[in-house]
């Protein structure tokens, strides 16, 4: 369509050229302000090529919309393609502990067959021997039914397993989305929430916390302290660690000797908001100050030191109950 659009606009410029008695206005100019002066058929070909030049220009405008659209799109497709990733590399490890539990009940499986195996065998040969093998036959056939049992046991136990992991992670899941909704009001350069290795991690910038080089959180950090609190005290089956971290600017000052002293201290301190104002059980919380040395980005450029200079509160399932069921 443009291309038609130009040879119609270069055929309509020979036509001007021809007919016209002066020089005659280009696209885009204006109007010569006496009048175009020629014959009906120049002014009909004038006509024509303005109405031909405004169409060109809508569609340029219209072409140059769909450029940017495009531009959003392929940006949106690289974000799904990452996520894509991720969600793969989470299943691919999924995937290598459900390959292992198959790998532990095949060889269980062998290992019943083979003591079936044996166990047709000695009952073949304590027949072919005589009563002097009937003692020795039972014992075995005891032992037997006993590894039966085990096998059995085992195969339970992987079930049990299998469910409870998969109730923790559902509960895990079910509490992002509720921090997700009750922190909801809070901006992504305050405050994010994500999902890590079975763990819910809630980082939340200095820009929403703390003051440059001082361990009191602000009230807005109150705030969002306060509402990660009330959710909190409702799922006590999550453990709480967290962590303060830093970028990698030195700092000495009479109440801090540096970096680490200061991220131990705003752990600390926010700990005590959630025990205090939070009512949350104080055996649920640990501090712990990272200081510089876990950066999220380099500290190169301000960006970075920003994106380091961060609290972050680490939520993990309490596995007591799990490992007291592994370690029977």
């Amino acid at each position: 369509m443009k291309t038609k659009i130009h040879n119609t606009l270069l055929i309509s410029g020979l036509l001007l050229s021809t007919f016209a008695c002066g020089p005659v206005y280009k696209c885009g100019e204006s109007k010569p302000a006496g009048g175009l002066v020629g014959g009906n058929r120049l002014m009909d070909v004038v006509k024509e090529r303005d109405e031909l030049c405004d169409l060109s220009e809508v569609h340029q405008e219209a072409i140059e919309q769909l450029t940017e659209k495009n531009t959003i799109l392929t940006h949106d497709n690289d974000s799904l393609t990452t996520r894509n990733n991720e969600l793969v590399g989470e299943y691919n490890v999924l995937d290598d502990k459900y390959k292992g539990l198959q790998k532990d009940y095949g060889q269980l499986k062998e290992t019943n067959l083979s003591l079936r195996e044996q166990y047709s065998s000695s009952v073949t040969e304590n027949l072919t021997q005589g009563h002097l093998y009937d003692e020795r036959l039972k014992e075995k056939e005891r032992r037997l039914a006993e590894r039966e049992k085990e096998v059995i046991a085992q195969e339970q136990r992987i079930k049990e397993l299998e469910a409870e992991i998969a109730r923790r992670d559902s509960i895990t899941k079910r509490l992002n989305q509720m921090l997700q909704e009750a922190l909801l009001g809070f901006d992504a350069d305050e405050l994010s929430i994500e999902i890590k290795n079975g763990k819910v991690y809630i980082s939340m910038s200095d820009k929403l916390m703390f003051q440059s080089g001082k361990s009191e959180v602000q009230t807005k950090g109150k705030d969002a302290l306060e509402t990660l609190a009330r959710v909190l005290a409702k799922n006590d089956n999550f453990e709480i660690l967290v962590e303060g971290h830093t970028d990698n600017v030195p700092i000495k000052t009479a109440q801090y000797v540096d970096n680490w002293d200061l991220s131990a201290a705003r752990a600390t301190a926010v700990v005590r908001i959630l025990q205090v104002g939070g009512q949350i059980n104080p055996k649920r919380l640990t501090a712990s100050g990272k200081g510089e040395y876990e950066p999220r980005a380099s500290n190169d450029t301000p960006e970075g030191k920003a994106k380091n200079r961060r609290t972050e509160i680490i939520l993990s399932p309490n596995l007591s109950e799990l490992m007291d069921y592994l370690g029977k």
